[in-house]
């Protein structure tokens, strides 16, 4: 079968018209999880839930386990709903009877299978599913998923301004905005959410985000970086190891980035070329949407050399040994030190 639509499968869950497989995959888990909630809401029924649904999973399911399941009819309903998790993890002869089973699925169940994000969606899995690909959201998707979820999961509104800033915040992370919105509508007490209110509940200001400190660090602007580390690792969720986490991703992008450029890939190609190497990461952390981190990436590459980076490298493998080791220094230290270290300007890099 093939890749399918978002809004294909969004009638499927108003009709209740499924097709016999589904693959999901892709960087984002969460909306994995809510789309596999939203499937079985809509293909079974609460009152028979129990006896039409099971969710195995690839690495631990047996067999016999994995048979029974899918040969198993629905008990009084119309159909039943198999969940099998990380399809990639099963061993030869589960898939070899798994793939027995794709070539020709029971009319009266809907098998749905969910690739984690660390895994890619096999061909042998693609090719007889139909197939969903959860990316992580980024711009406009990801504010009007904000909207959405601040309306539909927890009662309220939230301006665009707020919403920019909860994502400036948590990125793609959506477990954590999620979380975040809980605790914003509990502090509006349902009245809409404003700037104020995500300041007052993340501590995000104009300007001091970790994507500005990330931006700044890319452009090698060292006292800007700099000026702002201490807010930066105030703020809640923030820490010295996640910021060193984040440059050190966007180090190896740049650094990614130089090597291409000089083998001649086009600069117009360097925004796609790191969503690639996103995807093919799976989970990295960035700090910030992804899309946000491509741009500043892209714009930063033509600022560095290959030997830069590689100067870079040893600094940040360094702190992040001194913040899960020491107490000796603070994090703002740590992370101060490290920028002057791996953010010089050219004139200092030529006085060195």
């Amino acid at each position: 079968m093939a890749a399918v639509t978002f809004k294909s499968f969004k009638t499927a869950l108003s009709t209740g018209e499924f097709d016999p497989v589904y693959a999901f995959h892709g960087a984002d888990d969460h909306l994995k999880e809510e789309n596999v909630r939203a499937l079985l809401s809509r293909a079974t029924d609460p009152a028979t839930r129990d006896f039409n649904c099971d969710v195995l999973r690839g690495a631990e399911v047996d067999l016999a386990t994995l048979s029974g399941a899918l040969e198993a009819l629905p008990m009084l309903a119309e159909r039943r709903v198999v969940v099998l998790r990380d399809p990639g993890a099963l061993k030869k002869p589960l898939k070899e009877r798994l793939e027995r089973y794709l070539a020709k699925p029971a009319p009266e169940t809907i098998l749905l299978l969910v690739v984690p994000s660390s895994a890619k969606c096999d061909a042998w899995v693609s090719s007889k599913a139909s197939v969903l690909e959860f990316k992580a959201l980024e711009g406009g998707d990801l504010l009007r998923w904000i909207a959405h979820e601040a309306q539909h999961g927890c009662g309220v509104t939230i301006t665009p301004g707020a919403a920019e800033r909860l994502a400036s915040y948590g990125g793609s992370d959506l477990p954590l905005l999620a979380g975040e919105l809980r605790k914003l509508a509990a502090f509006t007490n349902g009245a809409t959410i404003d700037e104020v209110a995500v300041e007052a509940i993340t501590g995000v200001r104009p300007g001091v985000t970790l994507a500005d400190l990330l931006d700044r660090a890319a452009m090698r602007d060292t006292t800007g970086a700099i000026a702002i580390v201490g807010d930066v690792l105030a703020q809640p969720k923030q820490s010295g190891v996640t910021t060193v986490m984040a440059l050190t991703a966007q180090m190896l992008a740049i650094g990614w980035g130089v090597a291409a450029r000089a083998r001649g890939l086009a600069p117009t190609r360097l925004e796609s070329e790191f969503f690639g190497l996103l995807k093919e990461a799976g989970s990295v952390y960035t700090g910030r949407a992804w899309g946000d981190a491509v741009k500043c990436w892209a714009r930063a590459v033509p600022k560095w050399t290959a030997a830069d980076v590689a100067r870079a490298l040893p600094h940040l493998h360094a702190a992040d040994a001194a913040l899960k080791d020491t107490k000796v220094s603070s994090e703002t230290q740590i992370v101060t030190s490290l920028l002057l270290a791996i953010t010089p300007a050219a004139g200092a890099r030529r006085a060195a």
